[in-house]
């Protein structure tokens, strides 16, 4: 079987590769980067929730100052500038709608994941989880 050299003899004196050892390589190439594209939306959907968590923990933080700010209250805690902040950045990086309802005596804040048909939930009893559903009206994440 006679092989076929792109450059039969290289100035050198060395021979050249064949048309199959080349595409052999541009095979295995591309095996490999969709391997690590695969790899690289999986990594993006993961820094897209902890950006939900990392928001909506610090929403945890402000409605306690709200509750001290000399009222006793969480009532205000969804008009607070800084949670509404933070709920609209949060409810950004998990593409879905931000959710917050207060009460005298507690408040919850809800918003959905970029992993499918998952939410994260954090409310005023410390609670801090992932749900399967959107939190809806309640004041604690059930």
């Amino acid at each position: 079987m006679k092989k076929i050299y792109f450059n039969k003899v290289m100035p050198n004196g060395k021979q050249g590769f064949t048309l199959i050892e080349l595409l052999v390589v541009v095979a295995i190439i591309g095996i490999l980067a969709s391997v690590v594209l695969a790899s690289l939306n999986t990594a993006r959907t993961k820094g897209a929730d902890a950006a939900v968590k990392a928001n909506l923990s610090g929403i945890r933080a402000q409605s306690e100052i709200v509750y001290d700010d000399g009222s006793g209250s969480y009532l205000a805690v969804c008009e607070n500038a800084t949670v509404v902040k933070a709920g609209a950045a949060a409810a950004l990086a998990g593409g879905g709608t931000f959710v917050c309802n207060d009460a005298a005596g507690a408040w919850a804040a809800s918003t959905a994941l970029k992993t499918a048909s998952k939410f994260w939930c954090v409310d005023s009893l410390g609670t801090s989880k992932e749900t399967p559903a959107a939190l809806g009206s309640a004041t604690v994440c059930s």
